[in-house]
């Protein structure tokens, strides 16, 4: 195994991840430089493809980006940045058909006028119509339209199979990283005028989980180790329906489903949710996923029930194919019986701390997407506001990193080995996360389960070092990144001394205004975003 990089390389922009704020950045950012876009799999596969929701943006007739914003700081449980907030939902109906451009195609239907025009779905939290869905995948259309875009640009040049093991920083400055090739296994380095993270959030750290296996918070804990400031990391969103089945991975059941009017019901077939909240079935994701927590608490059992069968057969078909085809594949005909279903571990709210134009606590250091806390989701995301959050920022880092003077000086000398290291069991360390984070920094928390959590965690960092006796490259850098992510996600769960949106602890439950209207900041907590 080498211990240093082979070669050093020179772009203008180095964007780690290729989801959809990757490659809004590089799109934006050609004229301005040359692009390199790195990703750990091939370009299509990131959280973005696997989003079968849509994205949100005010474009109906009997909307407007004033009521998006409203929903959006109701949903945010009073930690969202206003400023951040209002900029996004203004600059969503313009990007959206910057994406129709391009070549994604959203759902129509007849307008009054009988002419197609963009069909608008509702889901949690949102008081209008304004969520723009391609059946339920619309991740992956927006995938496709944004890979192809970028396929077709000369100066962006792609690099699958490829992570990003370690920042290269220098007085404050983040100079450009060191690479892992899988396919030739080997290091390079990258210099670059700005360093891009926009490679999605931590799921992985949790045993039950929506992301796929590639969201194992490598952007976030690569910028930890770098002394950038994290935020926020409590605030891990659980999706209320994920399919539970045991022959299956678990399997996101849109919100759309419940937008559609589905019915959430026990085993009994009683619903449980109008007793919950006004909106019932349609109310914030913390106040469903804990309501369904607690109802399987309550009776014992190991999923709750989601309910469609009330509709036309043919209209399920129609409006939710990839959910049909999935549930169909286990023997489950969603047409005629309740999916059975349970929360999962489905989006980080904090991440990296960047200020209105994704700049990081680090010079020439940004970040955007599900990696980075902007303040648009507070403690709690909006539905659908993430694909619209990517994309916002990762135009906006676009503009403000094509200011920047190129960077000055050598990369700084490593004395040690930047790749990361699991010994002897990556697989091992990994399963380990994931059960001490389920067990105990789940849905419900507690201060004796935290501080459990944090004992065990470290007692698993212990066996971070050489030499590893098993497992690949990158299988042990997602272990140690794991295990970054989840001792992050403990710390900030312990500092905050009361209950909000995705973060709820039994032995504080109430919400704290006086005190805790504030991010939770890991790091140089006494710097700013620069």
């Amino acid at each position: 195994m080498p211990t240093g990089p082979s070669d050093t390389e020179q772009f203008d922009f180095l964007v780690v991840g290729s989801g959809i704020a990757g490659l809004t950045f590089a799109l934006k950012a050609i004229g301005c430089g040359s692009v390199c876009v790195v990703t750990k799999q091939d370009l299509p596969e990131s959280n973005t493809a696997y989003a079968q929701g849509g994205i949100a943006a005010s474009v109906g007739e009997m909307d407007s980006w004033s009521l998006h914003e409203q929903d959006t700081l109701t949903a945010g449980a009073g930690l969202c940045d206003p400023d951040a907030v209002r900029l996004v939902v203004r600059e969503a109906p313009r990007l959206v058909h910057w994406l129709i451009d391009i070549g994604a195609q959203f759902d129509r239907s007849p307008g009054p006028d009988g002419l197609p025009q963009l069909a608008l779905g509702r889901e949690g939290g949102h008081s209008r119509n304004r969520i723009l869905h391609s059946a339920d995948r619309t991740g992956w259309e927006i995938m496709r339209a944004l890979a192809e875009a970028t396929r077709s640009e000369p100066g962006i040049e792609v690099r699958e199979y490829c992570s990003a093991v370690r920042l290269a920083v220098r007085d404050g400055e983040c100079l450009g990283a060191w690479l892992w090739d899988a396919r030739a296994e080997r290091l390079t380095a990258i210099r670059a005028r700005a360093i891009v993270l926009a490679t999605g959030g931590c799921g992985q750290v949790y045993r039950y989980t929506t992301n796929p296996p590639i969201a194992t918070g490598d952007g976030i804990a690569i910028a930890r180790r770098a002394g950038a400031v994290l935020a926020n990391m409590e605030f891990m969103q659980f999706h209320p329906t994920s399919l539970y089945h045991p022959r299956a991975r678990a399997f996101l059941i849109s919100e759309r489903v419940r937008g559609e009017g589905a019915r959430l019901i026990n085993a009994e077939g009683h619903r449980f949710m109008e007793g919950q909240h006004p909106m019932a079935e349609l109310a914030p994701r913390d106040i469903v996923a804990r309501a369904i927590d607690t109802e399987m608490k309550r009776t014992g059992a190991e999923c709750v029930y989601l309910d469609m069968t009330h509709l036309p057969a043919e209209r399920i078909r129609d409006l939710f194919p990839m959910i049909y085809e999935r549930c169909s594949s286990v023997g489950l005909d969603i047409t005629r019986e309740p999916i059975p279903v349970t929360p999962a571990a489905h989006y980080s709210c904090g991440g990296v701390w960047t200020d209105l134009w994704g700049r990081t606590s680090i010079s020439r250091l940004y970040a955007c997407g599900e990696v980075a806390c902007t303040g648009l989701h507070g403690a709690n995301r909006l539905a659908s506001n993430s694909l619209l959050e990517a994309l916002v920022f990762g135009e906006r880092a676009a503009i403000q990193a094509a200011d920047l003077p190129p960077a000055h000086g050598s990369l700084p000398d490593e004395e040690a080995d930047p790749l990361p290291s699991i010994g002897p069991d990556p697989g091992a360390v990994r399963v380990g996360v994931q059960n001490v984070m389920w067990q105990d920094v789940g849905i419900v928390r507690s201060d004796v389960g935290l501080q459990r959590a944090l004992l065990s965690l470290q007692a698993l960092a212990g066996s971070v070092g050489r030499p590893a006796n098993t497992g690949t490259v990158v299988e042990q850098m997602e272990a140690a990144n794991l295990l970054t992510c989840g001792e992050a996600i403990v710390q900030c769960a312990l500092m905050r001394r009361e209950s909000r949106g995705g973060h709820f602890n039994a032995d504080c439950p109430d919400r704290d205004d006086l005190r805790w209207s504030h991010p939770t900041l890991l790091g140089r907590s006494e710097s700013q975003p620069q």
